[in-house]
């Protein structure tokens, strides 16, 4: 067999392979990542359950920046920026936990005070019984 002719059959050979994969390859980058709904649909409820645990009045800035970000990741999926969608969606769900934590580290410092003030009470009310029945 000629070498030229065993060259070729040999860049034929590889062009078998290495054409599909460039296909696929630039395929796969053409394409627009899909709408990350999962994400959309986590941030939606973690404000909702924010919402239910009063943190648009426990936590205001928290909850106000996390619909911000949940609005953005909405316009970023009209633009069909999807990475930046899924980010905005992420950091929505993060914001909206944590004005849930939050409002519920305000609720448990209420009941805290609340129970102190009792507890308060009751120490005294104990110490004027035991100083009258003297």
């Amino acid at each position: 067999m000629n070498p030229l002719s065993e060259k070729a059959s040999i860049s034929r050979r590889r062009l078998r392979y290495v054409v599909p994969g460039l296909l696929v390859f630039a395929a796969a980058c053409a394409s627009t990542p899909p709408i990350p709904d999962t994400n959309l649909q986590s941030a939606q409820q973690a404000i909702a359950n924010a919402e239910r645990v009063d943190a648009a009045s426990l936590a205001p800035v928290e909850l106000g920046e996390a619909r911000a970000k949940l609005a953005a990741a909405q316009q970023a999926v009209e633009k069909e920026h999807m990475v930046a969608a899924a980010q905005f969606a992420d950091e929505a769900r993060a914001g909206a936990e944590l004005a849930a934590a939050r409002s519920g580290a305000a609720k448990a410092l209420v009941v805290n005070q609340d129970i102190k003030r009792s507890t308060s009470t009751l120490i005294e009310e104990m110490q004027r019984k035991t100083g009258d029945s003297r």
